[in-house]
């Protein structure tokens, strides 16, 4: 491996351990708000300010050294009771947070962090010298990171990992992550007549860094494993190399015209085993990849506590199932949406101080976040105990922003009224505001949810609060479906939709608004036509329903036949993606299969008459 090499690995290892560090610390920040006097919680943060600055002298990363530095020093002093905890001191060391992890972010963009602002640090040396005037909030802007390109393009620029790489040697005195120009390039001190880059009002690199508006989202791709699961697909692998090796020997058998009963009865056993096998290491495989959803829900406490500040409101987020296992890729991909449920909840959910003492309610709130698995499916909450949603509120809102007409809004009943909120640009605000307001968030919710493989449900209840409920696959890399055909041709359904299979018979289905429905228990629902969906031609009477539950309706999804229950690898479509597919997957005969996307299939025209789902012969008319 090269030297460059090495430092790379240094520093990505560097940004994991610390990151989770931070989180840590962030979380803990909060508990201290709650318990002051806690020694325990006043040693752990300090330890995990000092263990951060140690890595950052490491790597010469002086920015990060100096605040860490300060912010330790202030622990120091809170430990010893030099210095008393308060509302605005805590504003200021979650400030200096924010700063290490927005270095941290230009760490990942492989450039050196900017200094800490100004102001932060002014406040941080006063409070440790002994003011006692309440401090304002310092607000902490993330500079945008550039992602530097390869240093043989013109104009790049790269990080001296030599100078780095020397410095942790003992070669030379460690240096700070220095960027250097690439070839052709003007070095920043000579820009703009040779003005320093440490002055805040140069017109070299910093302000260009301030003025772009470019942000790199650096996706982590490294999952850590614990060495029992590891040593579980080893342990499968080598079972199953034993298999072949009697699969190739049974084979050699029955080539040589060794036909006889036990041939036949080691060779039954031996693909059972193998079946078994294959099965163990696939769910083993999938294993590695899990990790604890404690580690994306140990960031919003933080982001409760910010808000519920800012807004004037006392709330406690309160996590559970920490433990409970996801894929890794899901947990990336659920980050944004949670942190619209908690803003929400904690904005429109929560209500005022005032509010609660007139509703006879404690002023202190409670947001509650927890997960749970659930088979093989996992179900993560989000539940307030503020003022609830009332559906009719709702609907005339919807009205009034021109989302529904008043006719539609007063057919739905008050479950699909709490779908409403999913509507691109629906708000109960009146006045727009920097948290919310603008009528954006929740349809994105929807939206990632259901690109997960998921489906959301809402529960509220006026005056006692919300619960925001979001189901998911345990993973992606293995798909429970039902195959369906239209005529001959299969298409694989999520089956974490899919409620119940019927018959069907044109007989009792009947026209409702002018459209198709059929009762099931009581319950009027939509039949929807997969043929039409897909604008494929109607190859004859549908014989099957699928009753299918999707994030806004149930409905009966009409199909010629189907083929059964498969758990499918789904490869994306990457050069034409149609509308309402989601992938392709290969079945157990070989044949390919669509993967439909049912939520985006829904958006299709569905003004089905009976006689446009089941045709117009003679022989169907007599049976209607």
């Amino acid at each position: 491996m090269s030297d460059f090499q090495d430092m790379q690995e240094l520093l990505r290892d560097f940004l994991t351990e610390a990151g989770e560090l931070l989180a840590g610390v962030d979380n803990k920040l909060v508990e201290l708000e709650r318990a002051p006097d806690d020694a325990k919680l006043l040693n752990d943060i300090f330890r995990g300010f000092h263990t951060i600055k140690g890595g950052g002298g490491f790597l010469g990363v002086h920015t990060l050294v100096e605040l860490c530095h300060l912010t330790e020093n202030l622990f120091d002093n809170l430990r010893n009771r030099k210095l008393k905890l308060t509302p605005e001191v805590l504003d200021s060391i979650l400030a200096a947070t924010a700063t290490v992890r927005r270095m941290f972010d230009q760490l990942a963009g492989e450039r050196q962090p900017d200094a800490a602002e100004p102001q932060l640090l002014e406040r941080l040396k006063a409070t440790l010298s002994g003011e006692t005037a309440k401090p304002a909030l310092v607000v902490v802007k993330a500079a945008p990171v550039a992602m530097l390109a390869p240093a043989a393009k013109a104009g790049a620029q790269e990080p001296d990992w030599q100078k780095l790489y020397d410095g942790l040697l003992g070669l030379t005195a460690p240096a700070a992550l220095t960027v250097v120009p690439a070839v052709g390039e003007v070095a920043p001190e000579r820009r703009q007549g040779r003005r320093s880059t440490d002055d805040p009002n140069a017109d070299g690199v910093n302000q260009g860094r301030r003025a772009s508006d470019t942000k790199v989202v650096v996706r982590e791709t490294t999952v850590r494993i614990d060495t029992h699961r590891l040593d579980e697909v080893l342990n499968l692998s080598g079972q199953i190399g034993l298999a072949k090796n009697r699969l190739l020997c049974l084979r050699s058998d029955l080539h040589a015209g060794k036909h006889g009963t036990d041939t036949l009865r080691a060779l039954d056993e031996t693909v059972n085993e193998l079946d078994h096998l294959v099965g163990d290491l696939q769910s083993a495989a999938m294993k590695t990849r899990m990790q604890p959803i404690g580690r994306l829900f140990q960031k919003y406490p933080r982001l409760a506590r910010d808000l519920a500040r800012k807004l004037g409101k006392d709330v406690e987020l309160e996590l559970h199932g920490e433990e409970t296992e996801l894929d890794r890729s899901i947990i990336d991909d659920l980050a944004d949406p949670l942190v619209h449920l908690v803003r929400n909840a904690v904005d429109h959910g929560i209500e005022s101080a005032e509010d609660r003492r007139a509703a006879g309610k404690p002023e202190k709130s409670v947001v509650r976040l927890s997960a749970k698995q659930i088979g093989d499916r996992i179900q993560i909450e989000v539940s307030d105990d503020g003022r609830g949603m009332r559906p009719e509120i709702l609907r005339r809102k919807a009205v009034e922003k021109g989302l529904l007409d008043a006719d539609a809004a007063m057919g739905l009943d008050d479950r699909r009224s709490l779908q409403l909120i999913f509507l691109p640009g629906f708000s109960t605000k009146d006045e727009l505001s920097d948290v919310s307001g603008r009528g954006v968030g929740m349809d994105v919710v929807k939206t990632n949810i259901q690109k997960l493989n998921g489906h959301i449900e809402i529960e509220s209840t006026p005056g006692s609060g919300t619960t925001i409920s979001i189901t998911l696959p345990l993973t992606l890399a293995i798909l429970p479906v039902l195959v369906v055909r239209n005529g001959k041709q299969p298409f694989a359904i999520p089956l974490a939709l899919v409620h119940e299979i019927i018959l069907l018979d044109p007989k009792h289905v009947q026209m409702v608004s002018g459209r198709a429905a059929l009762t099931v228990r009581d319950e009027v629902l939509q039949v929807r036509s997969l043929a039409r969906m897909l604008g494929r031609p109607l190859l004859g009477a549908p014989r099957y329903g699928v009753l299918m539950q999707s994030t806004v309706m149930r409905y009966i999804l009409a199909v010629d036949s189907f083929a059964g229950r498969e758990d499918v690898i789904v490869k994306p479509i990457t050069d034409v993606k149609p509308q309402g597919v989601a992938g392709v997957t290969l079945s157990s005969d070989g044949s390919v299969v669509l993967v439909l996307e049912m939520e985006a299939l829904l958006a299709t025209p569905h003004d089905e008459t009976r006689d446009a789902l089941f045709g117009t012969t003679p022989a169907l008319a007599q049976a209607a």
